[in-house]
């Protein structure tokens, strides 16, 4: 077994250990209500853009940002417009539909690679697809070269919340995708639908070896874990574990630590209840399903999630930094084994998309918006 899947072996184990206690078993209701104003940092506007998406972060001056309709750009913080991106697939562009997540390859500084999921239209529908391909520069233009569409989701249909976020294993050998229900709840306890799903990949979008049900074939070949609703932050804590935040539909929304075989329970289980006003019935009543670590009523409509490790924010070492859409804000979260607790929540007078760090520290948000603003958090 490779090391990096001993290693996760043992700090489920060890996890598990833990939530056999009174104390780790009971998850928390988020705890700051209302945002504060007294903003510890400065929001610098970089560029503005129709409906952006998703960041991934070059260096500490250029950036990748993609947005729903369906572009591609390169950012320099150091001036100068951004620049389109050529070459990049129709999308299907509809309500939560769209271009969604972009990450740099691993060995991007050497193959200069990028993934990037969005959904794809067809026949009967659409449906979350996973592409890459190399970023081509050359005298201030940019295009992508030999794409090649490595994973879909079959078959196609229709509804949003596809999900689609990319986190790469810390060994740089793998990588896991979130895939939403496509707003038909029952799909995500379906284990031959990759609805509803945490999927783990290898880097040519097959089955990644040492999955739970590896020996299946199929979807429950690629499943890592299930019961999933919309999720829309995905990311390795410097520990090593792998944090999912995903909405939950008239409240619940949740902040969960993602173990291989798990399940979570959607939609059987949820802190929220149906649009309608009927209830679902809550976590506790089914212990078969796992208890998010941290939950939110009323909802924030998580988006965007990325642990800070820098050093501009000594404050914010080790936490997570969630977007909220709904709250128009900027949360911090804490984690402490496998509890969480939301320390802070800063009011960003905007719908924040999505979250990243930059080597040099500083932080940078996305506005869900047309135009929503590129901002660069940095200290007072």
């Amino acid at each position: 077994m490779p090391a990096f899947f001993r290693q996760t072996m043992l700090a489920a184990a060890a996890i598990a250990a833990v939530a056999a206690t009174p104390a780790a078993a009971a998850p928390e209701n988020a705890g700051p209500n209302k945002a504060t104003t007294k903003l510890p940092f400065q929001a610098q506007t970089v560029a503005r853009f129709d409906l952006p998406w998703a960041i991934a972060v070059i260096d500490a001056d250029r950036l990748i940002v993609t947005t729903k309709p369906g572009e591609i750009f390169l950012v320099n913080r150091q001036g100068g417009d951004p620049v389109e991106v050529s070459g990049v697939p129709k999308v299907e562009h509809a309500g939560q539909n769209g271009l969604l997540d972009v990450a740099l390859a691993p060995d991007f500084a050497d193959s200069r690679r990028i993934y990037f999921t969005y959904v794809e239209p067809g026949d009967g529908g659409s449906s979350l697809a996973l592409a890459r391909a190399t970023l081509a520069e050359q005298q201030g233009a940019a295009r992508l070269d030999g794409l090649e569409v490595i994973w879909r989701q079959m078959p196609k249909g229709k509804g949003g919340q596809p999900g689609g976020i990319i986190a790469f294993a810390p060994d740089g050998k793998s990588l896991f995708l979130t895939s939403g229900d496509r707003m038909r709840p029952n799909t995500a306890q379906d284990p031959d639908l990759a609805l509803g799903k945490v999927l783990h990949l290898t880097l040519d979008g097959k089955p990644a070896p040492g999955n739970p049900e590896a020996g299946a074939g199929g979807v429950r070949a690629e499943t890592w874990t299930t019961g999933h609703r919309n999720p829309y932050g995905l990311a390795f804590a410097p520990d090593g574990r792998l944090w999912l935040h995903e909405m939950g539909p008239k409240g619940g929304d949740e902040l969960n630590l993602i173990e291989p075989g798990v399940n979570y329970g959607w939609p059987e289980v949820s802190y929220g209840d149906n649009y309608n006003g009927t209830p679902i019935p809550k976590p506790p009543t089914r212990p078969e399903f796992r208890e998010p670590a941290l939950y939110w009523n009323p909802v924030i409509a998580p988006a965007g999630l990325a642990f800070y490790e820098g050093d501009l924010f000594p404050a914010w070492k080790g936490s997570l930094l969630i977007g909220g859409l709904k709250t128009q804000s900027l949360s911090r979260v804490t984690v402490h084994g496998d509890s969480a607790h939301e320390d802070e929540r800063f009011s960003m007078e905007g719908r924040i998309r999505d979250v990243a760090v930059a080597p040099d520290g500083a932080v940078w948000v996305i506005e869900d918006a047309s135009p929503g603003r590129l901002l660069r958090l940095s200290p007072r």
